[in-house]
């Protein structure tokens, strides 16, 4: 099976339709949120494989730029003994992308980046001294850091639920990923994002 799709173009040139893992494209995939888009471009022009190796922590905001589905294979490496195993994340992420697809019959990348909208907390918390007292002022979030935010509540969702049970970390992230894009409360990342967004409105 080739990794190349070959798509035709209205205007008449035959383009190539580049695909995730050789199956999912990125052509028809909708962000719903307007300033969330810039970050999730990745999802519109992915690459084969979400293994780059691409140096993305060089330079600030440089990470923009990356494919939002390897930014979900890296966000997987966490906790030590899983550092560096990018392969094995790279499958994890495979697996539960054909999970999701047998399970919502929707293409994963679109079920992925709803699941990111729907994830980063909109208003946060930050401490503010003053004259030795400490109080927590409400602030707004940037789209980068609710990009960032979502994926690392997604993946620590993922991991947490994963850990000493039968179901396998790639069950568990397609599960995390179907509730997130759903905005239902089983998801980890709904649940602390909603708790965020709480606290916040508390300190405004």
């Amino acid at each position: 099976m080739t990794d190349i799709a070959i798509a035709d173009d209205p205007t008449g040139h035959i383009g190539t339709d580049i695909r995730v893992f050789g199956k999912w494209s990125g052509a028809e995939v909708q962000i719903s949120d307007m300033s969330l888009e810039d970050y999730i471009l990745g999802a519109k022009q992915p690459k084969f494989l979400p293994h780059s190796a691409g140096r993305y922590q060089v330079k600030r905001f440089r990470k923009a730029s990356c494919p939002i589905v390897e930014r979900l294979v890296c966000s997987l490496m966490f906790h030590g003994r899983n550092n560096g195993k990018k392969l094995m994340a790279v499958r994890i992420v495979r697996h539960t992308f054909e999970i999701i697809h047998l399970l919502t019959g929707e293409n994963p990348l679109q079920v992925l980046v709803n699941a990111i909208i729907n994830s980063g907390p909109r208003e946060d918390s930050t401490r503010i001294g003053r004259a030795g007292t400490v109080r927590r002022q409400a602030v707004d979030v940037s789209p980068l850091r609710r990009v960032n935010q979502a994926l690392y509540l997604i993946c620590t969702g993922a991991r947490d639920s994963a850990f000493k049970s039968v179901k396998t970390i790639a069950e568990c992230l397609a599960d995390e990923l179907i509730n997130a894009a759903k905005g239902s409360s089983t998801s980890f990342a709904i649940k602390r994002k909603d708790e965020l967004e709480r606290v916040a409105k508390s300190n405004r």
